[in-house]
C-alpha cells in the first residue's frame, strides 16, 4: 500500500496522540506503512518567557511544517489548539479525527474541588483563558504562571507548593492520567480554548495520494466544529495569549456556539451562544465573533493592550 511518514513532538501527549492517528489508519488502510518521525520544536527548546517571539501557536508547530513542505515527513500530527487559524501557504489540514473531551478539569493536591480548596490557593496554569475564568469563579485565588507539557505540571504541582493545576481533560485522559482528576468543569463554567481535545492532520496540498489516504480518518462532526470555532478565533483575534475561548456542538442538523472574552484578572467577562441550522459553520463562528467584539468584547481585548 505504501509508507508513511508522519512528523509529531515527541512530548508523552504528542506520542499518545500520534499512536491514536497511527491506529485508526492502520485499521482503515490495511498493508499500510507508518513511520513516526520524532521533532523537537522551538516550543520545546525554548523557555517559555521566549515562546512569544516566535508566536505561540508557531513555536509548537513551525518546525514540523517546515520539514513537511520540505518532503520529509508527509504528514504531520498536531493538536488543534495549537494550530495558528490562519492557514499555512502549501499545507492543509486533511483529517479532524473524532474529539476527545474538550472540558478543563482540576486536578488538586487534596483531591478537592475548587470551591473546596483553601481561601488564597494557589493555582497553576499558563493559559490567560483559564486564569480569567478561574478569577471570575474566584476573587480570591493566587494563579501561578505555570508551563511545560502536562505530565510536568502536574509533577510540579507538589515541588512549587500549588494547590492544583487547571489542565485539559483529554490531554489527562490520553496519557492516562484521569485518576488524578478533581473536578471536570462544564463547558457552561469553563469555556475550552479553540480546538481543545481535536487533533489536526496537515499535509502538503498537492499531495494528492497522501491525502486521500489521511482523509479515511477524518471525522465530518469534528470538523464542522473545529471550522466554527476557528472562525470565531479569527474575528475576534484570538490566541494563546489573549483570554479567549470558544466551544461549538453539532447535534444532528443544529450547530450551536459559544464565545467567551475576557480580561487576564476576570473582572470582565464575556458569553454568547449562538446557534444555526445553516451548513456554514464558519459563518456562525464569524457571527457570533461580530456580535461579541459589538456587545463589548471589542472593549475588553482593546483593554489588553492599553
Amino acid at each position: 500500500m505504501g509508507r508513511l511518514r508522519i512528523g509529531a513532538r515527541g512530548s508523552k501527549l504528542s506520542r499518545a496522540q500520534t499512536q491514536m492517528v497511527v491506529e485508526m489508519l492502520l485499521e482503515r488502510v490495511p498493508g499500510l506503512e507508518i513511520e513516526v518521525v520524532p521533532i523537537t520544536t522551538a516550543g520545546d527548546r525554548l523557555p517559555p518567557e521566549r515562546r512569544r517571539a516566535v508566536d505561540g501557536k508557531t513555536a509548537f508547530t513551525g518546525d514540523i511544517q517546515s520539514l513537511l513542505l520540505s518532503g520529509e515527513v508527509d504528514a504531520a500530527v498536531h493538536s488543534m489548539k495549537d494550530v495558528s487559524v490562519e492557514p499555512k501557504n502549501g499545507l492543509k489540514i486533511a483529517a479532524t479525527p473524532p474529539r476527545g473531551d474538550p472540558r478543563d478539569v482540576l486536578v488538586s493536591v487534596h483531591g478537592v474541588k475548587l470551591g473546596d480548596l483553601r481561601a488564597g490557593a494557589a493555582v497553576g496554569t499558563s493559559s490567560l483563558r483559564r486564569r480569567a475564568q478561574l478569577l471570575n469563579l474566584r476573587r480570591d485565588l493566587t494563579i501561578v504562571d505555570l508551563h511545560g507539557n502536562v505530565e510536568s505540571r502536574i509533577e510540579r504541582m507538589d515541588r512549587l507548593h500549588l494547590d492544583a493545576v487547571v489542565l485539559a481533560a483529554a490531554g489527562v485522559e490520553r496519557i492516562s492520567e484521569s485518576r488524578r482528576v478533581s473536578q471536570f468543569f462544564s463547558t457552561e463554567e469553563m469555556v475550552p480554548a479553540v480546538g481543545q481535545a481535536t487533533l489536526a492532520v496537515e499535509v502538503r496540498e498537492g499531495d494528492a495520494d497522501t491525502g486521500k489516504i489521511i482523509a479515511t480518518i477524518d471525522d465530518r462532526k469534528t470538523g464542522v466544529e473545529s471550522r466554527c470555532e476557528r472562525a470565531f478565533a479569527r474575528r475576534v483575534g484570538g490566541d494563546c495569549f489573549v483570554p479567549v475561548g470558544a466551544y461549538a456542538q453539532l447535534d444532528g442538523g443544529l450547530l450551536t456556539v459559544s464565545g467567551m472574552i475576557a480580561s487576564p484578572d476576570g473582572k470582565e467577562l464575556l458569553r454568547r451562544t449562538m446557534s444555526s441550522t445553516s451548513n456554514d459553520a464558519e459563518a456562525l463562528g464569524r457571527k457570533l465573533g461580530e456580535e461579541m467584539l459589538q456587545q463589548g468584547g471589542e472593549k475588553i481585548l482593546r483593554g489588553l493592550v492599553a
